[in-house]
């Protein structure tokens, strides 16, 4: 596995986003009865909105998972909980996997998302808002760090409900290294000018 990151292309991409976030799986996604052109419409107005960003994750080059990056002091965020400098809130979806499941894949996605948030100095926590009812999302956010700190109603995702129930979490820099193994927490360590 190597994964590298770029920007998602609204129009490009959107055949790949359409076939993941419209299965049963990313129903929390929230787009499952989605056009191909909801997607592309969804993800020009995050391009456009100035503090959302998407990219496409890459397996050795091949699309493999959807991360989002975002500002909490510009989303619905703001109004549930006290946004702090240098949060950065994060969504992530996995590509539904093409053969056999990999043990392990899913760990090793979100390490390197969030190796590449904390890439940036200036993020010093990592917030994240998932369904309360996506229980296996909890399970991978602890694995690397995240703290729950309640539930909190949101503004609906899926068109059909009035409103969502997101577990508000957090991991902060320090939380997340020390998931790390020490193999692992070495490449990290050295992108934050740090000696292990």
């Amino acid at each position: 596995m190597s994964f590298t990151f770029r920007p998602v292309d609204p129009k490009a991409d959107a055949p790949i986003l359409h076939s993941w976030v419209t299965r049963e799986y990313a129903r929390f996604w929230g787009m499952v009865s989605a056009t191909e052109q909801d997607v592309v419409e969804e993800y020009s107005g995050i391009a456009a909105s100035g503090h959302h960003q998407a990219f496409l994750g890459l397996d050795d080059g091949v699309p493999a998972f959807l991360m989002e990056r975002y500002r909490p002091g510009s989303s619905p965020l703001a109004d549930v909980y006290e946004v702090q400098a240098g949060d950065v809130g994060m969504h992530l979806l996995v590509s539904p996997p093409s053969g056999n499941p990999q043990p392990g894949y899913t760990t090793a996605v979100m390490q390197s998302v969030m190796t590449e948030l904390f890439a940036d100095p200036a993020t010093q926590r990592v917030v994240v808002e998932p369904d309360a009812r996506n229980h296996k999302i909890h399970v991978l956010n602890q694995k690397v760090g995240f703290r729950p700190h309640g539930v909190v109603t949101l503004p609906a995702v899926d068109p059909s409900e009035d409103h969502k129930q997101g577990l508000l979490s957090f991991c902060t820099r320090e939380d997340f290294f020390a998931t790390l193994t020490p193999i692992l927490a070495a490449p990290a360590a050295a992108i934050r000018g740090d000696f292990l």
